[in-house]
């Protein structure tokens, strides 16, 4: 549920968050960068993360923008697991980051040449990919992604490779998947209608719900990584069209009742 009112109130709400969160980013980013030299990986992640638990918050407080998760109990304990989601706002850029963690999100090497937000970003251990080159970007993706699964920490991959307008679910790639065969560990599938309340390209932040659903981890015991994303992406078309109401969630060929924000509960860190 949303509210797509854009009176005055919504817009100098949603120009006092832009501002607030972009100086707390740069501050942020700059203490990130001189203390991460005596911080380990696991220390950097949680100081860093900082500020996208000051962006919810935020977010929150002075939008308000409520978060209610469904299906929590579906992410493993004490399991590094590729993470794949639907891709509408920068929102859930920054609320994965504190749902599964510690995590490497698949982004395009450019954004680690942002000034500030780049330089805090590049302290996680993301893969950086040239999307410009599609058969290195895919390798990358394989290599570096079964490096950080090995070592416990979760991937995460937007499938539909851009962000996309609410109501749509766009076209998947399977680079997910086939590293999820390849490294031997499961597909956590979620979907979200963020793109409402946090419209991608824009300083508008609307009033509202945002819906996030975590579905059952999904498998690859018969080491098909087309039949796996095929799996995945009819549970997030399927989810979408059924509990988002995403009108065109569905050219192709489930969870729990709603929590508190976890994130907002202090639960998450």
């Amino acid at each position: 549920m949303y509210n797509d009112k854009t009176d005055l109130g919504v817009w100098l709400r949603s120009l006092l968050f832009f501002v607030l969160y972009n100086l707390m980013g740069i501050v942020h980013s700059l203490i990130s960068l001189l203390l991460a030299p005596w911080m380990d990986f696991t220390q950097r992640y949680r100081f860093v993360n900082l500020w996208s638990r000051a962006t919810m918050w935020l977010l929150h407080r002075l939008n308000g923008i409520e978060i209610v998760v469904e299906g929590r109990e579906h992410i493993p304990a004490g399991e590094a697991v590729v993470v794949m989601a639907n891709h509408q706002s920068q929102w859930e850029t920054f609320y994965l980051q504190l749902l599964v963690s510690p995590q490497a999100t698949v982004l395009k090497r450019e954004l680690l040449w942002v000034p500030f937000f780049g330089w805090g970003l590049a302290l996680l251990k993301p893969i950086a990919i040239d999307r410009g080159r599609p058969v290195n970007a895919f390798k990358t993706i394989l290599r570096v992604g079964r490096e950080r699964l090995r070592a416990g920490i979760s991937v995460v991959i937007y499938p539909e490779g851009t962000r996309q307008p609410p109501g749509r679910i766009g076209r998947f790639n399977g680079g997910g998947a086939k590293l999820a065969c390849k490294a031997g560990v499961r597909v956590l599938p979620m979907v979200h209608d963020a793109g409402h309340c946090w419209p991608a390209r824009s300083v508008l932040r609307r009033p509202g719900r945002i819906r996030l659903i975590i579905g059952v981890p999904i498998g690859c015991p018969d080491g098909d990584p087309e039949r796996l994303s095929a799996r995945v992406e009819q549970w997030m078309r399927e989810t979408a069209a059924r509990q988002l109401r995403m009108e065109e969630a569905q050219p192709a060929p489930r969870s729990a009742a709603p929590e508190r924000d976890p994130v907002e509960s202090g639960e998450v860190v």
